[in-house]
């Protein structure tokens, strides 16, 4: 976890301090599960039209690659533009 988010919790002890950091963590690792998920099964009902063999068509392994791809770059820039505008606020206060 990036310590910097703890540190406006600077006047709490050290024992809630730790807390803190382990729900920020737990969280972290809720949320980038969430993620993983959510891709896993929109590319999956996207792209996979049979069940016909044991592995993908061709075809629907690139439908699940090119699904990927978009989905972790459409994440990375909501990612970077939540970044800026929390960045902004924080230069407004």
């Amino acid at each position: 976890m990036d310590k910097s988010m703890l540190g406006d919790l600077d006047s709490l002890p050290e024992e809630d301090k730790l807390r803190m950091s382990v729900m920020i963590d737990q969280l972290q690792i809720r949320d980038s599960l969430r993620m993983y998920n959510s891709l896993v099964e929109r590319c999956f009902n996207d792209c996979v039209e049979t069940f016909k063999h044991k592995s993908l068509q061709k075809q629907e392994e690139s439908c699940v690659r090119r699904c990927a791809e978009k989905f972790l770059k459409h994440s990375m820039r909501v990612g970077m533009r939540f970044a800026e505008l929390n960045q902004g606020a924080a230069t407004q206060d």
